[in-house]
């Protein structure tokens, strides 16, 4: 019976496009992305597959089945360091960063005991930003500086866990509207719409910039991206909520 559901939910119940889909069935209205685009970028080996075809820079990578667990590096055309995290999920949970051959067997097997597919990324020596995207346009950007180096699931929510610096100082304004463009093309071709923030890394070596993946419903507490990167666009918080609600009904509610 209400105007609309503001939809807060966080992780696979809320980002994997379900939920959505049931109260598109049910005649219920909600916030955030339509649940095709939730779906999409839920799973980060379908978000790499798409990206790759439509040329949004991501990092070089592969799947990892349960019933190959057993594949080497080498098999997988990888070597160490590398990342192994699971196909779906959110906030870090899950993800390992590994440097010994020991290291990698016991992060595969650990993953695999919570899913049945992974990604295998190579590990890239660089600093984190955060692009927030609302109505497929770019908001400022928000440099992530991690106090210990890693941008875990502790550093995410432990207040001071990281240095969060929007909008982002060291980039020029030319990396800055390149990675601005790279985060509304990877919006788009997630097929996604009303909001969503897409997470990018730059090499510390050769400059190059990646997006590791797209989160549908990103945090939106008084610790998250989001609501930084609104207010230096000049939403203070209240008035960002409100423009989600006013772009989802625009979005899919008009008739």
């Amino acid at each position: 019976m209400a105007d609309i559901t503001f939809m807060a939910l966080h992780g696979s119940l809320g980002e994997n496009g379900k939920l959505q889909a049931a109260f598109d069935i049910l005649g219920i209205r909600y916030t955030g992305p339509n649940s095709l685009g939730c779906a999409l970028s839920m799973d980060k080996g379908v978000t790499k597959e798409i990206f790759q075809a439509q040329g949004v820079p991501t990092p070089a990578g592969t799947h990892l089945f349960r019933k190959d667990k057993d594949c080497t590096l080498d098999e997988l055309g990888f070597h160490l360091p590398v990342v192994v995290k699971p196909c779906s999920g959110g906030s870090s949970i899950g993800v390992h960063i590994v440097h010994t051959d020991a290291e990698y067997r016991d992060a595969i097997e650990t993953s695999f005991k919570k899913e049945d597919e992974l990604v295998i990324e190579p590990f890239i020596d660089g600093r984190e930003y955060a692009c927030g995207i609302v109505d497929g346009k770019a908001l400022p950007l928000v440099e992530i500086i991690p106090k210990d180096g890693v941008f875990d699931y502790v550093n995410k929510y432990q207040i001071g866990g990281a240095s969060e610096i929007c909008p982002a100082q060291s980039l020029n304004a030319e990396q800055t509207a390149q990675i601005q463009a790279a985060g509304e093309k990877a919006f788009e071709a997630l097929r996604l719409d009303v909001y969503s923030r897409a997470d990018f890394i730059v090499d510390n070596h050769t400059g190059e910039f990646y997006c590791l993946e797209v989160n549908s419903l990103p945090g939106m507490t008084s610790a998250s991206l989001l609501p930084k990167a609104a207010k230096a666009a000049g939403y203070e918080y209240g008035e960002f909520c409100e423009l989600i609600i006013r772009k989802s009904l625009e979005t899919r509610y008009q008739n």
